[in-house]
């Protein structure tokens, strides 16, 4: 059984930063590529950034490139996600999610999944 946990969330002000974590245990534990989602009430689960397990490549989604930096640390089954130049617009809870079986965007295709840890971005 994997199992998926962030951490790393809380309250910041506009233009701050915050890092989350997602650590995954479980003997079971492999993935090609993991990612980061996010959610608000009343609207969907929004792809935030992913990453390939292997080589390290990395995605992101228009709202947040230039401003988040997703990395992992395969020996420690971590990932992360940096976020700066925060604004209210990313106040949300972010999920991270493994084993995608195609299209890494899309959070139907993934496996597993961690409880989630809310950001909130003051003005």
């Amino acid at each position: 059984q994997v199992q998926l946990v962030e951490s790393g969330g809380g309250l910041v002000q506009t233009g701050g930063s915050l890092r989350l974590a997602c650590t995954a245990s479980g003997s079971t534990f492999s993935t090609n590529a993991m990612g980061w989602f996010r959610q608000t009430p009343g609207k969907e689960r929004e792809f935030v950034a992913a990453i390939g397990w292997r080589g390290g490549r990395t995605y992101y989604s228009d709202s947040v490139k230039g401003r988040f930096i997703v990395s992992r640390d395969s020996a420690k089954n971590t990932m992360y996600l940096q976020m700066n130049m925060l604004t209210t617009e990313d106040t949300a809870i972010y999920y991270c999610a493994s084993d995608p079986t195609s299209d890494i965007s899309d959070p139907r295709d993934y496996d597993h999944w961690g409880q989630g840890t809310q950001v909130t971005v003051s003005s």
